[in-house]
């Protein structure tokens, strides 16, 4: 006999997962823009902490059937600027980049920390493949929260970086104790994600990037992230909601949209003439509401208890 498939969707829950709000508002409706495979994702959002998730979440198995990848598109310049804000910090030894991919962004940090060994971990063999390409010092296979994982990398670097990562994770919460854990005393924890409260998000709706469903299974606002660093004994060194802006926001919206249309024929064109417009109003937008990213730099308690709750204790329910 056939086992029964393995359903692709967790039962739909009425309560938020990062404060256990049970006043929940159903933010967007939203299909698959990218495969067009059936069925419509919704994303609610907690009226008490503004915390935005997608419910009912994917299984692992409804994961891997949408092929759902932490897949970071970045400029190079854009990645640099990135790596930029850690010089101000003494040069770290060893810097983990989790969700690393094709280690894009270790191979561009490396052009100013020289004398810093960059290593990336990945749930997928791309980062094998980079290991393999000389573009990491070390690679690691899966997830940052498995046990095995944080056994082999407990304590062993200065810096842990997660940019745009945290939106794809399953339990977010578990993912930063986890990067504490590889951390070292007194290390730093650098963090971009995508900003839920900015303008364009409301503006463009379902076609905002960061609402790209079903690949974003979180939405944090900054205060939450905040909040929760604190908790666990970390300082907040910086928090910056101008630079980490991405000028993409139009284009990804004219794109996704007419390509599901029968205008389709006229997204290149268009598609570019959108993208103008993003760059051309960066400047400008990152500094209002419609500025679409934060980043934020904490550093680890320097003694040997990070505060907050233990690894997988999260603050409500699960």
């Amino acid at each position: 006999m056939s086992s029964r498939p393995r359903p692709i969707h967790e039962p739909r829950r009425d309560d938020c997962p990062w404060c256990g709000s049970k006043r929940l508002r159903t933010r967007l409706r939203a299909q698959d823009l990218r495969h067009r495979r059936p069925g419509t994702f919704v994303v609610d959002e907690c009226r008490d902490c503004a915390h935005a998730f997608q419910n009912p979440r994917l299984t692992p198995e409804g994961l891997a059937l949408y092929d759902v990848r932490d897949d970071r598109r970045s400029s190079r310049r854009g990645l640099r600027a990135t790596a930029r804000v850690m010089l101000p910090f003494p040069e770290p030894e060893s810097w983990l980049d989790v969700g690393t991919g094709d280690a894009a962004f270790p191979v561009t940090a490396k052009e100013l920390f020289t004398y810093t060994a960059f290593d990336g971990l990945d749930p997928t063999p791309r980062v094998e493949r980079a290991k393999a390409a000389g573009r990491l010092d070390e690679a690691h296979l899966g997830h940052l929260t498995a046990p095995e994982v944080l056994a082999r990398l407990r304590a062993r670097y200065d810096v842990v970086s997660m940019l745009r990562h945290l939106e794809h994770t399953r339990d977010p919460r578990e993912e930063l104790a986890a990067a504490l854990t590889v951390l070292r005393p007194g290390g730093h924890l650098l963090l971009e994600l995508a900003d839920p409260a900015s303008a364009s998000a409301a503006v463009l709706g379902k076609w905002w990037p960061a609402h790209d469903q079903p690949r974003h299974l979180h939405l944090i606002p900054l205060p939450n992230l905040r909040t929760e660093l604190e908790s666990r004994g970390c300082e907040i060194i910086t928090v910056d909601r101008r630079t980490p802006h991405t000028p993409r926001d139009l284009a990804t919206a004219v794109s996704r949209g007419m390509n599901r249309t029968r205008l389709s024929r006229a997204a290149p064109p268009a598609t570019t003439l959108a993208a103008v417009l993003d760059h051309a109003l960066a400047p400008l937008l990152r500094r209002t509401r419609f500025s679409n990213a934060y980043r934020v730099i904490a550093r680890k308690s320097a003694s040997k208890r990070t505060g907050g709750r233990p690894i997988g204790i999260p603050a409500s329910p699960p």
